[in-house]
């Protein structure tokens, strides 16, 4: 915990556009989770949970759409921990692309929840 503590610090320092990054990467999982929770509506039987392009939308429950929660908190969270130790190990270069790569994901979740949303 100390080495994290330690490379937060010195992000915070030395490397302000990644720790915007870093910054901006939680506003938008905490933003994806708030908005996947709030839209569960949970009073339905069947909510549409999926696309496919052969397929289309596949029905499911109401349940099957925690996966976005889980990955705003698995994307949002658990990500920037493992890109303090990627800078620990890699440098700045190489944690700045896993920074803007999970936000690149995100934002592509985002954009499938509405889709999703939209349809049913």
């Amino acid at each position: 915990m100390k080495n994290f503590k330690e490379d937060f610090a010195q992000i915070y320092r030395n490397e302000r556009f990644m720790f915007i990054l870093m910054f901006v990467n939680l506003f938008i999982a905490t933003a994806l989770l708030v908005y996947s929770l709030v839209t569960l509506n949970p009073s339905s039987a069947v909510v549409k949970i999926g696309y496919g392009d052969i397929g289309g939308y596949r029905d499911g429950s109401w349940f099957d759409m925690f996966a976005f929660s889980i990955l705003a908190i698995i994307l949002g969270v658990f990500h920037n921990f493992i890109a303090l130790r990627i800078f620990h190990k890699r440098g700045a270069g190489m944690t700045k692309f896993f920074v803007i790569t999970t936000t690149v994901l995100l934002v592509g979740s985002f954009i499938v929840l509405f889709r999703i949303l939209k349809e049913g």
